[in-house]
């Protein structure tokens, strides 16, 4: 599953940044978007998306978001 298909409230493990453009990838891993690192998705827009990590709101654009794998823990959706 990707970043961008979280509905509102899920929480998700990030498993992997699959980026072929190294500065970007390098830009994310230094916000803090690193493997096994628990995100929330705060919103999803038709434009990109919000989530809470490590207690702050991040933004990530949609087409990024498409590219962030993760993996969906204790869910109720």
């Amino acid at each position: 599953m990707n970043l961008d298909e979280l509905k509102n409230g899920e929480d998700a493990i990030i498993v992997k940044l699959d980026f072929d453009d190294k500065k970007i990838k390098r830009h994310l891993l230094d916000m803090g978007l690193t493997k096994n690192t628990l995100v929330k998705m705060k919103l999803n827009t038709d434009n990109g998306v919000i989530v809470v990590l490590r207690d702050a709101d991040l933004g990530i654009g949609k087409s990024d978001a498409s590219k962030i794998k993760v993996k969906t823990i204790n869910n109720k959706y």
